[in-house]
């Protein structure tokens, strides 16, 4: 299995798109990803909220085989028992989920456990526990996570990537005319849904994103 950690891991979340049924327009997980891909996504999330797990299981395969012939990470959110069985590259709980300590027990070296905190304790509990990355926001208002809650704004983002060594990830109303100042704030990355899924041209919309992130990596560097 390929390893994830380190640079590697850190390149990996530069774009991370997250699947979302409602958001799609009818059209198949599988080719929004590939559009994704082709536009410069470098992590692809399976987010199953809803819907029988036989079913998660036929989309989760398609999206496995796609991300690992494209050398894309491959991440389940919530489920650690998807995401095993999947033999993902990942898993992403937030506070409501399996404690990253236990997450971590299970699954051992074999998969990156990534965290959503919502405060910088947790954030500092996480990556003592284990995780190898964190998902901070919601940094702007967004209503495709009901549950998000209200925006963390930049400065949450900035204190927490300057006091963990793990990756910071952004998410939540991130798109292609914000996502500079998300990378500036201190995260390795970005992650989006409804600016990607929900995009008339997915392949498009990846793309701008993808090099406004670039963009702002080099600008840090």
């Amino acid at each position: 299995m390929v390893s994830w950690r380190g640079t590697r891991l850190r390149d990996a979340l530069r774009l991370y798109v997250i699947t979302d049924r409602t958001l799609a327009r009818g059209r198949p997980e599988s080719e929004i990803a590939r559009q994704a891909i082709a536009g410069g996504a470098t992590a692809i999330q399976l987010r199953w909220k809803t819907g029988p797990l036989s079913e998660a299981l036929r989309v989760g395969r398609e999206l496995r085989e796609l991300c690992s012939r494209e050398g894309v990470l491959f991440v389940v959110n919530d489920r650690v028992d998807l995401a095993l069985a999947l033999e993902a590259d990942g898993v992403h709980v937030g506070v409501t989920d399996l404690p990253v300590a236990e997450t971590r027990r299970l699954v051992g070296d074999q998969l990156v456990v990534g965290f959503s905190p919502e405060t910088l304790e947790q954030a500092l509990e996480a990556e003592a526990a284990g995780a190898d990355y964190l998902g901070v926001g919601p940094v702007y208002p967004t209503v495709t996570k009901p549950d998000a809650g209200p925006a963390v704004g930049l400065e949450h983002v900035q204190r927490i990537a300057a006091a963990v060594r793990i990756p910071v990830v952004g998410i939540g109303g991130i798109t292609a005319e914000n996502a500079g100042a998300v990378i500036r704030a201190g995260a390795v990355g970005v992650a989006v849904i409804s600016a990607v899924v929900g995009a008339d041209d997915v392949r498009l919309a990846a793309a701008q994103l993808r090099k406004v992130v670039d963009e702002a990596l080099a600008e840090r560097q």
